[in-house]
């Protein structure tokens, strides 16, 4: 910090020297004495009176007259000039008060003014961090300090976040994520660490909090990692295996062959398994759902036969994404469909992994399965396999 320190100074004294300069300069002028002013113009007037007189213009008395005249103005203005010199000294004495004492307030304005909304603080710290750290205990405290000084970088909140986790303060952890999600738009990464730290902070119990922001971070995301595992771990504790089974076989699918990660979430899918056979259960597997569509008579009319029917299946607590998806033809009402795992839009995310669905299908004249204009009444499919009949009675908002 010397150099800081010593640039600052060496900065103030050139700002003192640019405020005195003006100052005394101004001084100096103010205190010429105008004697010599006065005199000057005294010649300068007899000369042109003296050359009126030579050329015939002006007769002697006039030109006596003029020169006593002159005389006399210029004895008032050196008496004039004597009352004002015993004022001068003290008028000098005054600017060099005012020149010293605002040469003295400007550095010591400055000085308080940095002090107290100056960046010292970060200044300090940032060459601190240039230095690596020699203890976890020093490493956290800058962080702390990093988070003090700059609360709007997700970055450092997020760093602290993970720091206070692995000490099992999750507590602590949950603000800094959230502020960290909110100022970096709610990526699906940060609302899956944010969930993740608040199941933790409420000693491992779901809440619907909890739920939404899984929700929110898998339709972002439907592989984000973190949130499967939660997911995952959430099903192992609350003793359903094969929910659990399916989230971390998801959370798999997505790996590299050689991540560590893998080992560890197989010997949690084994265990998951093996509990599942003791309790005489068994993966969802061949999962089918046969589906009646039908269109309402009231519709017929406002139709064409080539219009687009699509039908889906979406997780009631999952990824957005339809697990399950066909596509007919107006023409082809009623039809019997089955959504299966053959119907999957993604491989990792299939029918089979998952409990309750929810059943739709959407009219689409411009053939496009995200809007349409009319729609069929959800309905909700348990687990296993099971026949249901859906309407599309009702125009899509």
């Amino acid at each position: 910090m010397i150099d800081f320190w010593a640039a600052a100074i060496a900065l103030l004294l050139i700002a003192c020297a640019l405020l005195a300069w003006p100052l005394l300069s101004a001084r100096g002028h103010t205190a010429r004495p105008r004697r010599a002013v006065n005199v000057a113009v005294y010649e300068e007037r007899l000369a042109l009176l003296e050359e009126e007189y030579k050329a015939g213009r002006l007769e002697t008395p006039g030109w006596e007259a003029a020169k006593a005249e002159a005389g006399k103005a210029l004895l008032a203005d050196v008496d004039a000039e004597a009352g004002n010199d015993t004022a001068a000294p003290s008028a000098a004495v005054k600017g060099r008060r005012v020149t010293l004492v605002v040469m003295l307030l400007v550095p010591v304005a400055a000085l308080v003014l940095y002090l107290n909304v100056g960046g010292l603080d970060r200044l300090s710290l940032s060459r601190e961090m240039a230095t690596p750290a020699s203890s976890p205990a020093e490493m956290l405290s800058r962080l702390e300090r990093t988070v003090e000084a700059q609360p709007d970088a997700p970055d450092a909140l997020y760093l602290l976040a993970r720091t206070y986790l692995s000490q099992n303060r999750a507590g602590e952890a949950v603000p800094l994520l959230k502020r960290a999600a909110q100022l970096a738009g709610r990526p699906p990464e940060l609302l899956g660490q944010w969930a993740q730290a608040m199941y933790f902070a409420a000693g491992r119990q779901w809440s619907g909090e909890i739920q939404a922001l899984v929700d929110e971070a898998l339709r972002g995301n439907p592989n984000e990692s973190t949130s499967l595992g939660l997911l995952g771990i959430a099903a192992f504790e609350g003793r359903h295996w094969a929910a659990a089974v399916s989230y971390w076989q998801r959370l798999q699918a997505g790996l590299a062959p050689n991540d560590p990660a893998r080992a560890a979430l197989q010997t949690g899918i084994d265990r998951a398994r093996q509990a599942l056979r003791e309790e005489g259960g068994s993966e969802v597997s061949g999962r089918a759902l046969r589906v009646q569509v039908r269109l309402a008579p009231a519709l017929a009319a406002q139709v064409s036969p080539d219009d687009a029917v699509f039908v889906f299946a979406r997780a009631v607590s999952g990824p957005p994404i339809p697990l399950a998806v066909k596509r007919l033809r107006v023409a082809d009402l009623p039809a019997n469909i089955t959504l299966s795992d053959a119907d999957a839009m993604q491989p990792a995310l299939k029918l089979s992994a998952f409990g309750e669905v929810n059943v739709m299908a959407r009219i689409s004249r411009s053939g496009q399965p995200t809007r349409g204009e009319w729609t069929g009444t959800g309905i909700t499919a348990g687990g296993g396999s099971a026949d249901y009949v859906l309407t599309i009675d009702s125009p899509e908002h």
